[in-house]
């Protein structure tokens, strides 16, 4: 069995279309596969959340949304703000763990980033794979400001004890600028690791076979895929 968690350096950075990535070709193995989703913000009662995309995109079918708030805020504020109890860590911890005796993978995706408040304690995904003993993946943009908010999280993640399992960016743009292509090297840097993979932009938008195909060439061979990080960086110059 083997648990990972998928966090960002921020929201909108493409977690949820990694998460999926990492599902897809886990499936493809023949893995058994759950996708947790403790907290799922901004989304009302009946309307398509973040795990629907990973159904429609990898075609899992073992999926848990542990509670849901409308308002797009923290998980913390959400739910002081919608008048609801927010969502026991350890109760989640406890979830994941059983979910994860007869799975071959459960893969937990946070909401924002690494230290966003889950509970009016302080408890964050940072917590939680601690509590797990869990691996986390670390989804980045690809543009200016993702240095910074890619050492920070690192930084948190290493304060903690944390494991790393790889630095992924969320949407690598169709025609990538001097900075999305100086920061490559800068975040396997900061890392000091190679990237963990890279997925286009506009993957979200794929049908579940092109999406397959796009999670393997995009994720490295540690997240099921075959990307290759010195053959992605030879597809682009550094030079302006």
């Amino acid at each position: 069995m083997s648990i990972l968690v998928v966090t960002g350096t921020d929201t909108g950075v493409g977690k949820t279309v990694v998460t999926a990535a990492v599902a897809a070709l886990a499936l493809d193995r023949g893995a058994a596969v759950a996708v947790v989703k403790p907290a799922q913000t901004g989304v009302a009662p009946g309307e398509v959340g973040d795990l629907d995309e990973v159904i429609r995109l990898s075609g899992v079918t073992t999926t848990f949304e542990f509670a849901r708030f409308p308002d797009p805020l923290s998980p913390a504020a959400a739910a002081r703000v919608a008048g609801l109890p927010p969502i026991s860590l350890s109760e989640a911890a406890a979830r994941v763990r059983e979910l994860a005796e007869s799975h071959r993978l459960v893969i937990v995706e946070g909401a924002g980033g690494l230290l966003v408040r889950f509970d009016e304690d302080g408890g964050t995904l940072a917590d939680l794979a601690r509590e797990l003993h869990a691996p986390v993946v670390v989804v980045a943009r690809a543009g200016l400001g993702t240095l910074n908010h890619t050492a920070l999280t690192l930084e948190a993640m290493a304060g903690r004890g944390l494991e790393l399992a790889g630095v992924v960016i969320g949407s690598w743009p169709a025609d990538p600028g001097l900075a999305e292509r100086c920061n490559v090297t800068d975040l396997e840097t900061l890392a000091a690791r190679p990237l963990a993979g890279a997925l286009p932009e506009g993957a979200g938008g794929l049908t579940r076979e092109e999406f397959a195909r796009t999670a393997r060439a995009g994720l490295a061979p540690t997240l099921g895929g075959v990307f290759d990080p010195s053959g992605f960086r030879s597809t682009f110059k550094l030079s302006s």
